[in-house]
């Protein structure tokens, strides 16, 4: 059954709970991320179906099941947690912690397919979200996960390659276009900012870890777009 949401000087906007579900069952059914030269060809088609109201709001449904779960798989390891500056928790861990950014089959949504293509729809339409839904849980989201990630390449051994920098760079322009649509944006979080103050330049490999393909300064990136 759908249902509308009308607000003060704001479109009509169609939202169908049970048309979400369907979509997130299908990219789980549909793009599993079981081919590693696929991902972004994945990631591509994922975002074709995510149309649509009903397929903005499944991706902001991808990026809050995705951020918990990692929170739970970092938690789980016995190291104390702060959602807010995975930074810290990065930094006193270090290379003993496992990413909880790796694909586990049957578990989460994919990082750099299902989430990937998530950071994508939501990047391009920030203002139609925040018509739909409260932003600002999906920016915490979206930071958390860019937290994650680029810590991990500072503090964990994890090798930056070419599609964790992509899902990274998607990150950090998603973030800033979210905060642009945002009247009144929340302060950027604890680990975030830190990130920001650095200037260290990762090297970036192919996905089979032979070769490097360029380099990524994630704290410039950041200031670039985060303080715009």
């Amino acid at each position: 059954m759908r249902w509308f949401r009308f607000g003060s000087g704001r479109r009509q906007a169609e939202r169908d709970p049970v048309r979400q579900q369907q979509i997130l069952r299908e990219l789980r059914e549909r793009f599993g991320g079981h081919v590693p030269s696929g991902f972004a060809a994945q990631a591509a088609e994922a975002v074709q179906l995510l149309d649509g109201d009903d397929g903005l709001l499944a991706a902001a449904a991808v990026l809050r099941e995705f951020a918990d779960a990692a929170f739970a798989a970092t938690a789980a390891q016995g190291v104390q947690v702060d959602r807010r500056d995975y930074r810290w928790t990065w930094q006193a861990a270090g290379p003993r912690l496992r990413s909880p950014l790796a694909p586990v089959p049957g578990g989460s949504f994919h990082p750099y397919v299902h989430v990937a293509a998530a950071v994508t729809v939501v990047g391009a339409r920030p203002g139609p979200l925040a018509k739909l839904t409260a932003p600002e849980p999906v920016l915490t989201h979206v930071l958390e996960i860019l937290d994650l990630v680029t810590a991990g390449w500072e503090y964990g051994r994890v090798v930056p390659d070419a599609d964790a920098a992509t899902l990274a760079t998607g990150l950090i322009a998603t973030a800033r276009d979210l905060r642009a649509a945002m009247p009144d944006a929340p302060p950027l979080p604890p680990g975030i900012r830190d990130q920001m103050r650095r200037n260290n330049t990762v090297d970036v490999w192919d996905p089979a870890g032979n070769r490097i393909l360029g380099a990524l300064n994630p704290g410039k990136a950041m200031r670039e777009a985060l303080l715009a």
